[in-house]
C-alpha cells in the first residue's frame, strides 16, 4: 500500500509505503508521529493524520499493488 499527499497546485508526494512483510517506510519529511498507518487483516489500510493544521491541507491518495 502506498499513501500519497497532493497539496493544492502541486504534484503527488509519497508519504509512506507499507507491505505485509516489513514495517512502514516513510519518506524524508514524513513520520509515523504525524501520519500513522495501520494495516488490517487483509489488504485494507488506514492512515490517520495526527494534530491536523492548515499546512496539512491536501488531497490524500492510497494505491495498492498485489505484486
Amino acid at each position: 500500500m502506498f499513501w500519497y499527499q497532493q497539496p493544492p497546485g502541486n504534484g503527488l508526494k509519497l508519504i509512506v509505503s507499507s507491505t505485509s512483510w516489513r514495517h512502514n517506510s516513510y519518506e524524508d519529511g514524513y513520520s509515523e508521529a504525524k501520519f500513522e498507518v495501520k494495516k488490517g487483516k487483509s489488504i485494507d489500510s488506514l492512515m490517520t493524520i495526527k494534530n491536523v493544521t492548515p499546512r496539512d491541507e491536501a488531497t490524500y491518495f492510497c494505491a495498492a499493488s498485489d505484486h
